[in-house]
């Protein structure tokens, strides 16, 4: 009886424990998943301050552009000033039948006027009620200046747009790096609860979102 009760005494202390083996899995999905998505943030903070950039800089050559178009605006409008004065002493010349006057009044119009102020006279105004009221109203009369304005308001509005796509690219990389914040959090309190089930749900969930990061970061385009 003594030999059994030692035996027995001594049998808990002889068995082998047994090594939790879903634990270590458990384990090495957290590690896994802690140094992918350490690194998968880090990418999204450089790509969405990369794109900030861009964004500025596209404001930045909108300004300008905008700027140039002003400028080149500001000469169309001196340039056509010039033109409906001279417009104007030719009408008074005409009125008062001045051939003289008339003669070099025509020898000042500027290139681009004299063109449309040809193709008006061509029309016969006073004859043909279709006629245009003026020169000015042709679309062939283009004062230096008009088209080189709408050019750059045009450029400019494309790159303000281009500021606008940049800004929300990097809006979505600021959010992304906020759904790998989240992974990071998750995984690590995965081991915090005592129950095996709830550290499982805590990083089947990090995972889950960090497979909607990683799908939504192929997508985004990219700056290198």
């Amino acid at each position: 009886m003594g030999r059994l009760r030692r035996a027995a005494s001594a049998r808990p202390d002889a068995l082998p424990e047994t090594p939790d083996r879903w634990a270590r899995v458990r384990d090495v999905v957290a590690v896994v998943l802690l140094a992918v998505t350490a690194v998968l943030t880090a990418w999204s903070g450089f790509e969405s301050s990369k794109w900030g950039g861009e964004m500025s800089i596209a404001f930045s050559r909108a300004s300008t552009a905008r700027i140039e178009a002003a400028r080149y605006a500001d000469d169309a409008n001196a340039a056509r000033d010039v033109d409906l004065q001279t417009f104007s002493l030719w009408l008074e010349a005409y009125a008062q039948d001045d051939t003289q006057l008339l003669e070099f009044v025509e020898s000042r119009f500027t290139p681009h006027f004299a063109e449309a102020f040809d193709l008006w006279i061509a029309e016969r105004p006073l004859q043909n009620p279709d006629a245009a009221p003026s020169p000015f109203a042709l679309e062939e009369y283009v004062p230096p200046g008009e088209a080189e304005a709408a050019a750059a308001d045009e450029r400019a509005d494309g790159l303000f747009d281009e500021a606008l796509r940049n800004n929300q690219r990097g809006d979505d990389y600021t959010l992304l790096t906020v759904l790998f914040a989240l992974v990071l959090f998750f995984a690590a309190i995965a081991e915090r609860p005592r129950a095996p089930g709830t550290r499982w749900a805590l990083l089947i969930g990090a995972g889950t979102l960090a497979v909607a990061g990683i799908v939504l970061l192929a997508m985004f385009p990219k700056i290198i």
